[in-house]
């Protein structure tokens, strides 16, 4: 059985590090204030997408609602905060029990189900919690959605002050706290079971695992992050609109997932930056611009399934490989010159 350390103890540790503190250090160095804003976009999609691969990729639950999770954070912070008055700090995390709440009603048709019936159900809910915003415009707006939702302020500071600085470090804290939850669940007893459920189902629930617990379990762990992303990001562009349901945004974290490698965590975070990152940079190509990201996308997908993080697992091995094959070489040669001075120097029989 292939070795899996704690994530402190493997290789995977300072390279995180290394790029937190880097994200860090970006608004201190960086004065474009729409970067700032794109990259606070980037975190959140990001948070999205890893948790939704905490049930798609890890728990094999093709649960195609997730993005009416994040909607229903996006809902719940514009009913608490402007609504009822609730402090927008109180909201964000309120916005991730509301989803767990949605997630677990959503839980029960498709605890017995499997394959396309799960993707089914979940869409079901996904349009049915459309419909619902959509006719209780008194309490979500309709279709003309809410707007001027309240702020993050902290003692009297504005946080829309200073080029939205102060959201881009609370972007960052949400995506560290996502990431550091997530990271301890899947290697957690419940993470292993989630994957036990995914490879043999009719194994797993042989040797005890309860197949509607886990399940129960891996759709609310995933449902909060989601949630909570969803209040932060109503929050910060201050207006919530049915459009979150739309196919755009599910097209947009679905290829994020697929393409940064289902079932990885970190792979969806990738991919996160990279898509975004990329679609700006192309921007000026119009309607091109959709297209080559598409071929982008297919490309990737077509010669690494396992996304951009296998392609990057593979460059690491390949370049581990190459590293211990020019330390052998250097050793051999070493030996070879040392074997070659004592031969010259030992004494010659007579």
């Amino acid at each position: 059985m292939r070795y899996d350390p704690p994530f402190h103890r493997s290789t995977g540790l300072w390279p995180a590090v290394t790029a937190f503190a880097a994200l860090a250090v970006f608004p201190l160095v960086n004065d474009d204030n729409y970067l700032q804003h794109l990259m606070v976009l980037v975190m959140v999609y990001a948070i999205v997408a890893a948790s939704w691969d905490l049930s798609l990729g890890w728990g094999g639950l093709f649960n195609f609602a997730h993005v009416a999770l994040f909607a229903t954070g996006l809902y719940a912070y514009g009913i608490l905060a402007k609504t009822l008055g609730v402090s927008p700090w109180l909201a964000i995390p309120l916005g991730g029990v509301a989803a767990m709440a949605v997630a677990a009603l959503m839980t029960a048709p498709v605890l017995r189900l499997d394959g396309i019936y799960v993707i089914l159900v979940t869409l079901a809910v996904s349009q049915l919690l459309f419909q619902i915003v959509i006719s209780q415009s008194d309490v979500t707006g309709g279709a003309s959605g809410m707007v001027t939702l309240p702020s993050l302020k902290w003692d009297g500071y504005s946080f829309v002050r200073d080029g939205k600085i102060g959201y881009y470090y609370v972007a960052l804290a949400l995506l560290a706290a996502a990431m550091a939850f997530l990271q301890w669940l899947v290697r957690a007893p419940l993470g292993r079971a989630i994957r036990a459920l995914r490879d043999n189902k009719h194994y797993a629930v042989s040797r005890g695992v309860p197949e509607a617990r886990t399940r129960l379990l891996a759709l609310l762990a995933s449902a909060a992050p989601a949630g909570v992303a969803g209040a932060f990001y109503g929050s910060y562009i201050r207006v919530a609109s049915p459009d979150i349901f739309g196919i755009g945004t599910l097209t947009l974290l679905l290829s994020i997932l697929l393409l940064g490698g289902a079932g990885t965590l970190w792979g969806p975070v990738a991919a996160a930056f990279a898509v975004t990152l990329l679609s700006e940079a192309i921007a000026g190509l119009g309607p091109w611009r959709e297209i080559l990201i598409a071929v982008a996308i297919v490309a990737v997908m077509a010669f690494y399934p396992g996304g951009l993080w296998a392609a990057v697992q593979e460059l690491r091995e390949a370049a581990a490989t190459a590293l211990s094959q020019m330390r052998a070489t250097r050793n051999r040669s070493t030996r070879a010159a040392a074997r070659a001075i004592v031969s010259d120097t030992a004494p010659k029989p007579e």
